[in-house]
């Protein structure tokens, strides 16, 4: 495995990337999207983790136009603050339009297969299930992403396999938003719904004793490999 940080041309401007490869330099490709922390070391992990699974594997910075190269760390309370700083200043779309033009970039990458899917966390997972229905990747597996329930109308735009890992005990998602989401795609051929019960949001953030569920863990990304082997073939 190898990685190194790149630099994503896109139509408003250059931002960053974090592009790690699996030994033999090819394969499929999976966009990582963040947090509200940037790419901090454990997105990074996360990417290296993929790209040790095959994946040509890319995180890309969401939050380059407020401010290039954010990596906070959510067990610090001043970081924490922060983050929440930057994301009431981010534009969901624009992200959406960024990971299309990340899809692009890793699909254009020596060694692609062309076949690309994607992952998000937290906003990330928000943007996962949003690009399910506006970009043109080949799969999504969204983990806890909040504010799904008041976009579901987007569900009807989705053609590709997609994948919604919800935590049984998330305070940022609580059960009346679950209902909402899980009733709002129950008849979706493409989408399915993933519960981990008991489990809080960030359940696999592993750098973060208070939320992380090694178990729940380990399944989500299971059934996100599953779905990758199937749909990015």
């Amino acid at each position: 495995m190898a990685s190194k940080d790149i630099t994503i041309t896109g139509k408003d401007g250059s931002f960053g990337g974090y592009l790690a490869t699996p030994g033999n330099g090819k394969g499929p490709g999976v966009v990582i999207i963040q947090e509200i922390f940037g790419i901090n070391p454990w997105v990074r992990s996360v990417t290296d983790w993929y790209a040790g699974q095959g994946y040509m594997a890319l995180a890309l910075d969401l939050f380059w136009r407020i401010k290039p190269g954010v990596q906070l760390d959510p067990t610090k309370e001043a970081e924490f603050k922060t983050a929440f700083e930057y994301y009431n200043k981010f534009s969901v779309d624009k992200g959406v339009e960024d990971i299309q033009t990340t899809i692009a970039t890793l699909r254009s990458l020596p060694g692609c297969s062309g076949k690309v899917g994607n992952l998000g966390f937290c906003l990330g997972g928000l943007l996962s299930y949003l690009a399910a229905a506006r970009t043109d990747t080949d799969a999504s597996a969204s983990y806890y992403g909040g504010g799904i329930n008041t976009k579901l109308a987007e569900a009807a735009k989705i053609k590709k396999p997609t994948l919604l890992h919800l935590a049984g005990s998330d305070d940022y998602i609580p059960a009346p938003a679950q209902e909402e989401i899980k009733q709002g795609v129950k008849s979706h051929p493409q989408i399915t719904v993933h519960v981990y019960p008991g489990t809080a949001h960030g359940f696999c953030r592993d750098i973060d004793p208070r939320h992380y569920n090694a178990a729940a863990c380990k399944l989500a990304h299971g059934r996100t490999l599953d779905l990758f082997k199937k749909a990015l073939a």
